[in-house]
C-alpha cells in the first residue's frame, strides 16, 4: 500500500529483485541502444563490404555472449534498492556480485596483459558501479513507467540508473521518490 497522508513517509524502502535480462523491454531497449549502434554500423560496413565472414563471426559473438550470460548468471540481473533519506542506493546482490568481482577482475588482468587499456579500464569501471549511491540532488529528471514497474532517473553523466519494483511495492516507490524530489531545493532561474 503506498505512503500517503495517513501514512506518512517511511525512513527507508529496501527490497531486492531478480530481473530478467533478455526479458525486460527496460534492459532489452538499453541494451538495444549500448549494442545496437556500434554493431549496426559495423553490421552494416561488413554487409556493404561483402564480409559475410565478419557477419558470422559477429553473429558466433552474440550466440556466445548470450549463452555466456545464460550460464554465468542464469539470465537474471540480481539487484537490491535502498531509498532512503540521502538518496537512491542500487547494489548487486553478493552472489552475483562476487560472480561480476571475478569476471571484472580477470578483464582487468586480461587487458593489461594483453596491453589493453581500455579492456582493464572497463574492467574496473564495472566493478565500481557494483554498489551506487545516487544523492537527491543530483537527480536531474525522473520517468515513471507503472506498467513496467520501472522508475528510471537521470542524473549527471555517470549517474543513471533504473530501478526495477515489484509489483507489490512500485507505488510506495514511486510516492517515496516523488515526495524526496519535492524537497529538492529549486534552483533559481536567471534571466
Amino acid at each position: 500500500m503506498p505512503a500517503n497522508l495517513l501514512n506518512p513517509l517511511p525512513e527507508k524502502m529496501e527490497w531486492t529483485i531478480k530481473v530478467s535480462v533478455f526479458r525486460n523491454s527496460v534492459i532489452v531497449r538499453q541494451l538495444g541502444f549500448a549494442i545496437g549502434i556500434p554493431f549496426g554500423i559495423l553490421i552494416l560496413v561488413l554487409i556493404l563490404t561483402k564480409a559475410y565472414y565478419g557477419l558470422m563471426l559477429v553473429a558466433v559473438l552474440f550466440l556466445l555472449t548470450f549463452l555466456f550470460i545464460q550460464l554465468v548468471w542464469g539470465g537474471k540481473y540480481n539487484v537490491g534498492f535502498e531509498l532512503n533519506s540521502n538518496g537512491i542506493r542500487n547494489y548487486t546482490l553478493e552472489d552475483q556480485a562476487k560472480k561480476n568481482r571475478i569476471i571484472n577482475s580477470m578483464a582487468v588482468v586480461l587487458g593489461l596483459l594483453s596491453g589493453k587499456p581500455a579492456v582493464a579500464g572497463a574492467g574496473m569501471l564495472a566493478n565500481s558501479r557494483q554498489d551506487v549511491l545516487l544523492k537527491w540532488k543530483n537527480i536531474k529528471k525522473v520517468k515513471y513507467l507503472p506498467n513496467k514497474h520501472v522508475i528510471m532517473i537521470k542524473g549527471g553523466f555517470t549517474e543513471n540508473l533504473a530501478v526495477f519494483c515489484t509489483k507489490d511495492n512500485y507505488a510506495e516507490a514511486e510516492y517515496f521518490i516523488q515526495a524526496n524530489m519535492q524537497e529538492k531545493p529549486v534552483q533559481p532561474q536567471i534571466h
